[in-house]
C-alpha cells in the first residue's frame, strides 16, 4: 500500500497522531532520537517540515536520519518548491487557502509538481487553512488567518477544498499558537466535510489532545513540544489520550 491508503485504512480504527519535527530546529542526530522515541511511544507517521530556515541539506539530512530510526512514514510537509527530498514517503501537496499571495495558493504547487513527478514521491493533496493566531506561518504566509469565533468561514474553506478535489483539510493554529483550534470549529469542518480532518498548532498535554480528537479530528498533529527537551512524558500522555 501507498501512504495514503495505508493512513486510510488505519483511520478507520480512529483517530491518528503525527509529529511535526522541524529540520531548521535541531541537528539530524537529535531529530533521528525525536522521531525514535515518538516511533516507540506509537505515533502513526512522522512530518518533517518548517515555515522558515528550511534547506536542502538539512531537509534530505534530517529525512535520511529519522527514517533509519522509524518504520512509519516520513512525510515531508513543504514551504515551498525551493527544496524537496527524494528520501520522504510522501509530500503533502497543499495549498494555503486563505493566504493573500497567490505564490502559496497555487505558484509554489506549480513549481514543485515536476519535481515531484521527477523525484516519484507520493503526493498527499490537501487545503491547509490558518486559523488564528496562525503565529509564523500565518506571517510568513500572509494569512488572512480565519477568526477563532468564525466557523462558518473555516466550514466554507473546508468544503471548497473537497469540492475542488483535494484529499484532506487541515486546521491550522500555528506552531507554539497559545491556544489550539476552537473545538466548535473543528466540529462545523468535521460535520461539513467527507474527508480527513488534520488538526495542529497549540496542542501541548492529553487533556487538550482528546478534546480535539473528540471534536472530529481524524489526525492530530504535535511539534512544538518535541523541540524543549523532557517531552518523553507529555508525548506519551498526547498519543495514549488520542488512541484510547
Amino acid at each position: 500500500m501507498n501512504v495514503k491508503e495505508t493512513l486510510h485504512e488505519k483511520m478507520k480504527k480512529g483517530a491518528l497522531h503525527m509529529t511535526l519535527i522541524d529540520p531548521a530546529k535541531q541537528e539530524p542526530k537529535m531529530a533521528a532520537k525525536i522521531g525514535r522515541t515518538a516511533f516507540e511511544l506509537g505515533t502513526d507517521a512522522i512530518m518533517v517540515g518548517g515555515s522558515t530556515g528550511v534547506t536542502q541539506e538539512n531537509l534530505d539530512a534530517t529525512v535520511l536520519a529519522i527514517k533509519k530510526q522509524v518504520d512509519i512514514p516520513v512525510i515531508y510537509f513543504p514551504s515551498g518548491a525551493n527544496a524537496i527530498s527524494p528520501y520522504v514517503d510522501a509530500i503533502y501537496f497543499m495549498s494555503m487557502l486563505n493566504s493573500r499571495s497567490i505564490q502559496l495558493v497555487v505558484r509554489e504547487q506549480m513549481l514543485g509538481a515536476p519535481i515531484i513527478r521527477k523525484l516519484k514521491v507520493e503526493p498527499l493533496s490537501m487545503g491547509y487553512i490558518i486559523v488564528a493566531p496562525g503565529m509564523k506561518v500565518g506571517e510568513v504566509g500572509d494569512a488572512e488567518c480565519i477568526p477563532r469565533d468564525d466557523a462558518k468561514t473555516a466550514v466554507a474553506y473546508a468544503l471548497a477544498a473537497q469540492y475542488m478535489g483535494m484529499g484532506a483539510v487541515y486546521l491550522e493554529a500555528g506552531s507554539g499558537a497559545p491556544q489550539p483550534v476552537p473545538e466548535d470549529m473543528i466540529r462545523a469542518v468535521r460535520e461539513a466535510i467527507d474527508i480527513p480532518l488534520l488538526v495542529g498548532g497549540g496542542i501541548r498535554d492529553a487533556e487538550t489532545a482528546a478534546r480535539i480528537k473528540r471534536a472530529g479530528a481524524s489526525i492530530v498533529v504535535t511539534g512544538t513540544i518535541v523541540e524543549n527537551g523532557n517531552y518523553h512524558s507529555r508525548l506519551d500522555s498526547i498519543i495514549k489520550a488520542i488512541k484510547n
